[in-house]
């Protein structure tokens, strides 16, 4: 069995116009030899993603979701932009194709880009690779490089500095993500109104600006073949922005499961943190200020702020579910996710301005009785 990433058949009601696709291609100059296969990644909350393989080369296809209203969450103009403008000081990105913008073509705008052949770092790592823990610890490591990488392009001066809107992206943020919060709520999940209020209590000035890519997992990452510690690729550039870096770092640690997590977080796991070798959430922080010199005042503001952005993005996702919009049966137990979410962020809260505190203890018996209801 091998262990390159690999799609597969394409989705009911998500089939590609390929005919189409390929006509626009050709009349772009891109040489097709062959006919084509066409499969899909799986996934697909966001934007859609399909293989198109021909003989002479293998292209991947990214478009937005059908019926997409909000052109501004699914900018395919904006995301392959901002992997061509990046290319030439980050060298483990795609390499871009060709941008349609004629929606004529097959109803929305997409664009295409060489697919990288590698290894993607899901939930569980492939058997077929053996990993020890020293080997583990390697790939952590290599991670978070490319992430610290990343934040050390020198934008300014280029067109990736009109990515950003400038100082005081801190305060953007919190109060973006709290207006979602309050639009997308359901009667079965929290308010948040104690970790809203100290999340805007609390913003800190920017730490410093950078090019941020906003959705860090590892399931973002591609993987060499040949030397699997090693990152070749990094996927998924919909959301990045110039920004913050430890809002960068805060959103990637609510996704870090480790393995002394409650069996919630465990449940819904999507990358491998939780294996002996990898980095505790406290070492990745360790680790990632000790590289990049960096040293906030207050970090719980920025972990606390990505655990509460990863419960909208997750209560966003539940309330299609709640008002019947989607009937994907894996969205249906979000709200428990919402609630586990919650308790996490009063906790950290607490260790850093008391311990044991009423509301911490009130919502230690709330966890209890979701933790119960988890199949």
């Amino acid at each position: 069995m091998s262990v390159i990433d690999v799609s597969g058949n394409v989705r009911p009601g998500e089939e590609l116009d390929v005919n189409e696709v390929e006509n626009w291609l050709k009349a772009q100059g891109i040489d097709l030899q062959g006919q084509v296969e066409v499969t899909q990644y799986s996934g697909g909350a966001s934007n859609w993603t399909y293989r198109l393989k021909y003989d002479n080369t293998d292209l991947i296809l990214r478009r937005p979701p059908k019926g997409t209203k909000a052109k501004s969450a699914h900018d395919m103009t904006r995301e392959y932009n901002v992997q061509k403008n990046l290319a030439p000081f980050y060298p483990v990105l795609p390499k871009m194709v060709a941008l349609c913008q004629d929606e004529s073509v097959i109803g929305c705008d997409f664009y295409v880009m060489q697919r990288i052949e590698g290894i993607i770092p899901r939930a569980n790592l492939p058997k077929e690779l053996h990993f020890n823990e020293a080997q583990v610890r390697e790939l952590c490591i290599n991670v978070i490089d490319k992430l610290i990488e990343l934040h050390q392009v020198p934008y300014q001066g280029t067109e990736l500095e009109k990515l950003g809107k400038g100082d005081g992206y801190c305060r953007r943020q919190v109060e973006g993500w709290d207006a979602r919060y309050e639009k997308a709520k359901t009667l079965n999940v929290p308010s948040f109104k104690y970790v809203r209020n100290w999340l805007k209590d609390n913003i800190p000035a920017d730490s410093t600006s950078c090019i941020i890519h906003n959705d860090w997992r590892f399931d973002n990452v591609i993987l060499d073949p040949n030397h699997p510690t090693q990152v070749i690729g990094v996927l998924d550039w919909e959301m990045a922005t110039v920004g913050d870096p430890l809002m960068d770092l805060g959103s990637a640690l609510a996704y870090w499961v480790e393995e002394t997590d409650n069996q919630i977080f465990k449940a819904t796991r999507r990358q491998p943190t939780h294996l002996k070798g990898m980095f505790s959430r406290k070492e990745v922080v360790d680790y990632y200020l000790e590289k990049t010199g960096l040293q906030p005042e207050n970090w719980t503001f920025y972990e606390v702020f990505g655990i509460f952005r990863l419960a909208v993005i997750a209560q966003q996702i539940y309330y299609r579910y709640h008002h019947k919009q989607t009937n994907n049966p894996a969205f249906k137990d979000f709200w428990i996710v919402i609630h586990a979410l919650h308790i996490r962020a009063l906790k950290l809260i607490g260790k850093q301005k008391f311990e044991a505190n009423d509301i911490a203890q009130k919502y230690k018996a709330k966890l209890q009785e979701i933790l119960g209801k988890v199949k």
